[in-house]
C-alpha cells in the first residue's frame, strides 16, 4: 500500500518523509487510555539520559602492535576508514621544512602502485570513492570513504596510496610551482599574516610550530626525498587505525593484519620521539606590531602554559569551564558580550584555552576593529581577563557554564565515526579511555573558586603579548574618545616587527615595507 497515494500535490521529499513516519509510528494514534494534554507545553517528557560508550569495547590491537578502533554501523552501505601517524613536520630537516606535508599531499596526487596520476584519479572518481592524505606539525592523516559495494576495490587503491606511492615528477613540478605561488601571495592576506607572525612569537621562528617554509625549504625538495621521508617514516608501528560503518569486525582485522602485515620492512626508519621535543624561550612581553594598509586592525593576546600531559588532573575541568564563560562560547561569552554587544566595537570577539598534549598550551584572544577602537577593545578584553582571575564568577554563570558543556556532551559521540575518531584520537595520545567516563562528573564539580584559581594559575597578563596587524598611525593614538591608547595596554612598550619578503621570510628594509 502506498502510504502517500492519498496526499495530493505533495513533493517527493515530502511524500517519503511522511511515508517513513507512517512506518516509524510517528503519527500512530495514541494507546488507549493514555491522557492527552490540552496545549504543548504542559507535555511531560523523560529526563535523557546518556551513558558514555565504553572505548574499550571496539579497541584492538593487531598482531604487530597497531591499535584500530572498530565502530560497526550498519544503518547505511557507507564505509570510513582512517589511519593517523605520530610524525609530522617536527621531522623536516632544518633545510627542507614543508617536506612531511608535501610529502603527503604528493601521496595522493602522483599516482600509486601501477596507476599513473590520471588513471589513479579516474578510478577513485568512478568508484565515488573519496582518499586524502595530509601531515601537519605532530600528524600525518589518510582517509578512505567509499560505500559497502566497491569497498574492496577502494580499499586497495587506499593501500596502494599508503604503500606505493609514485611520486610522479610531472604532478610534483606543478605542485611546486603552486605552492611557490602561495610564497609570493601570502604577505596578501592580513589573516595569514596574522597568524604567522603569532606563531614566530609563541613558539619561535626555529620550532616545528613555529618555521614556515621558504622558497629555499622548497627548492631543496626532490621526488626522491619524499619517497625516502615515505619509506622512513610512513610505518606501521606510527599508526592508530579506526573504522566505522558497514564493516564486520572480524573481517576487517583480518584485512589490516594481512596488508599491514606485509608493509616492506626498514632498518632505519625514524625512531619517532613522543611527544616531540620542544623547548623554545617564552616570548618577551609586550605589543608588537606588522604594518599593513587594512581598514581593521587584526589582533591576538595571550600567553604560554604548561603542556597538557595528565589527563587525570581535574584542573582541566576548571579551565574548560573559565573558557567556556571568558571567552569560548559566543554571545554568552564575557569577551564578546562587551567588546561586541555592549561597545560595538568588533563583529566577532572571544578566546580560547588550546589545550596541547604534544607541546606546549597556549591561551590566545582575537578580534578586528576599526583602527582606532583596536586600543580599547584591547582594554576591555584584557579586563575581562583579570576580573575572572580576581572576582569569583556568579552562580547564573557557572550553572549555564556547566549545563552548556555537558548537555552539548553527548554530541561527541553522535556518529560511528565520531565515536571511531574519539577512541582512536585516545589511542593516538595515549589516554585512557576514562577520561571520557570522568568528563560530565568533573565538570558538574567545577566551583566558582575553582575557576578563579585556573585563571589565575593560567591566565598570565604579566606574560602577556598582543600582536597587532594594521596601519599603526591610526592605531596608536586610540580611542578618539580618550577612553584608552595603545600605551595602556600590556607594559605599553612597542616593538614593531619587520615586513617579511614573502619567499625568503627575510626581513625587509624600512624602504621596501609596507606603509
Amino acid at each position: 500500500m502506498n502510504a502517500t497515494k492519498n496526499v495530493p500535490g505533495t513533493a517527493p521529499g515530502i511524500r517519503r518523509l511522511v511515508a517513513a513516519a507512517a512506518l516509524t509510528g510517528l503519527f500512530a494514534a495514541p494507546a488507549a487510555g493514555q491522557d492527552i494534554p490540552d496545549r504543548p507545553e504542559e507535555l511531560v517528557f523523560p529526563d535523557f539520559l546518556f551513558e558514555t560508550p565504553d572505548g574499550g569495547d571496539v579497541h584492538h590491537r593487531l598482531a604487530n602492535g597497531v591499535p584500530v578502533v572498530i565502530v560497526e554501523d550498519h544503518t547505511l552501505p557507507l564505509v570510513r576508514l582512517a589511519v593517523s601517524l605520530r610524525i609530522g613536520s617536527f621531522l623536516d630537516p632544518e633545510d627542507q621544512v614543508g617536506l612531511a606535508s608535501l610529502t603527503a599531499t604528493m601521496m595522493r596526487e602522483g599516482g600509486a602502485g601501477d596507476r599513473t596520476p590520471e588513471e589513479l584519479d579516474e578510478r577513485i572518481e568512478f568508484l565515488a570513492a573519496r582518499i586524502s592524505v595530509s601531515a601537519q606539525d605532530t600528524e600525518a592523516r589518510a582517509s578512505l570513504r567509499t560505500i559497502t559495494p566497491v569497498f574492496e576495490e577502494s580499499l586497495e587503491l587506499f593501500f596502494d596510496v599508503l604503500m606505493q606511492p609514485r611520486f610522479d615528477e610531472g604532478r610534483f613540478a606543478v605542485r611546486k610551482e603552486n605552492v611557490r605561488e602561495d610564497l609570493r601571495q601570502r604577505n596578501d592576506d592580513a589573516d595569514n599574516l596574522l597568524a604567522r607572525e603569532w606563531d614566530f612569537l609563541l613558539y619561535g621562528r626555529d620550532s616545528y610550530l613555529g618555521r614556515r617554509m621558504t622558497v629555499g625549504h622548497l627548492d631543496a625538495i626532490a621526488k626522491d626525498d619524499l619517497a625516502e621521508f615515505h619509506r622512513r617514516a610512513w610505518r606501521p608501528e606510527h599508526m592508530v587505525w579506526s573504522v566505522s560503518g558497514d564493516v564486520d569486525t572480524a573481517e576487517i582485522l583480518a584485512v589490516l593484519e594481512e596488508r599491514l602485515g606485509a608493509w616492506p620492512e626498514a632498518p632505519d626508519a625514524f625512531d619517532v620521539p613522543w611527544p616531540p621535543p620542544h623547548d623554545a624561550p617564552a616570548p618577551a612581553p609586550g605589543i608588537y606590531h606588522v604594518e599593513k594598509d587594512i581598514p581593521q586592525g587584526k589582533v591576538r593576546i595571550g600567553n604560554l602554559a604548561p603542556r597538557w600531559d595528565s589527563w587525570d588532573n581535574p584542573e582541566r575541568a576548571a579551565i574548560q569551564v573559565m573558557d567556556h564563560i571568558l571567552g569560548a562560547s559566543g554571545f554568552t561569552s564575557r569577551i564578546m558580550q562587551r567588546v561586541r554587544s555592549d561597545e560595538g566595537l568588533a563583529y566577532g570577539a572571544g578566546g580560547r584555552f588550546g589545550f596541547n598534549p604534544l607541546g606546549p598550551s597556549a591561551y590566545s584572544m582575537g578580534y578586528q576593529s576599526k583602527s582606532s577602537t583596536v586600543a580599547l577593545a584591547g582594554a576591555i578584553a584584557l579586563e575581562e581577563v583579570r576580573r575572572i582571575r580576581d572576582e569569583p564568577v556568579s552562580p547564573e554563570e557557572l550553572d549555564l557554564a556547566k549545563r552548556s558543556l555537558v548537555d552539548s556532551f553527548p554530541r561527541r559521540f553522535e556518529s560511528a565515526q565520531a565515536r571511531a575518531g574519539i577512541f582512536a584520537n585516545d589511542a593516538f595520545l595515549r589516554r585512557d579511555h576514562g577520561y571520557w567516563i570522568r568528563w560530565r562528573e568533573q565538570i558538574e564539580a567545577v566551583t566558582a573558586d575553582d575557576v578563579m584559581a585556573a585563571a589565575r594559575k593560567y591566565l598570565r597578563p604579566e606574560e602577556m603579548v598582543m600582536l597587532v596587524v594594521g596601519v599603526w598611525e591610526d592605531i596608536a593614538p586610540g580611542d578618539p574618545e580618550g577612553r584608552a591608547d595603545m600605551t595602556d595596554l600590556l607594559n605599553g612598550e612597542v616593538t614593531h616587527l619587520p615586513g617579511r619578503d614573502p619567499l625568503t621570510l627575510e626581513a625587509l628594509s624600512p624602504e621596501g615595507q609596507e606603509r
